[in-house]
């Protein structure tokens, strides 16, 4: 979809620097690995912010692929749930890795809209640890975001959370804000 957006759109979403986990919003979502067991970066900063109920939680789901998105409890966050996804690790574009890094903000926003989530916000998935270059990740987060909120109510706000300036900045000029 390109182009034609219903109006407000664009004012629905919010690109912020700070701490996910200290968020007021309905739903975070965690950029999690495979095992949803807690790992590195934000994985790490939302299974200790959340406390030891998260992790008890997230034992019973199982496995969550790449792509997927699944829903807990946000126990001692701000936030009521948490929705974990798991981003593709950049092999040089060759694995299909624009493809999974869409399907993990598609489900997410889909999570969010199932759960009655009015409010969600989503760190900079699989930037970090896992090496998808973020000039090629934000044109498919806000593609994604976009194409959701012009056909869905919920969630009604989105946040884009950056955890330093750069990533910030990128998310800002995208956005035509900076």
């Amino acid at each position: 979809m390109t182009g034609n957006h219903s109006p407000g759109v664009l004012e629905r979403i919010e690109a912020l620097r700070g701490d996910i986990t200290t968020l007021a919003v309905d739903a975070i979502v965690n950029a999690a690995n495979s095992t949803l067991l807690g790992g590195a970066g934000v994985d790490g900063a939302i299974h200790r912010a959340a406390g030891p109920r998260l992790l008890a939680e997230c034992r019973l789901l199982g496995r969550c692929e790449p792509g997927e998105a699944k829903v807990t409890a946000g126990y001692d966050l701000p936030a009521r749930w948490v929705i974990h996804t798991v981003g593709p690790v950049w092999r040089g574009g060759r694995a299909a890795e624009e493809v999974t890094l869409a399907e993990c903000y598609r489900q997410s926003l889909m999570a969010a809209r199932e759960i009655g989530a009015q409010s969600v916000a989503f760190p900079s998935v699989a930037t970090g640890i896992y090496g998808f270059p973020l000039a090629r990740a934000i044109p498919i987060v806000l593609r994604e975001v976009r194409n959701h909120l012009a056909v869905e109510a919920l969630p009604a706000s989105v946040v884009l959370v950056c955890f330093d300036a750069e990533t910030h900045a990128a998310y800002l000029d995208a956005l035509g804000r900076a």
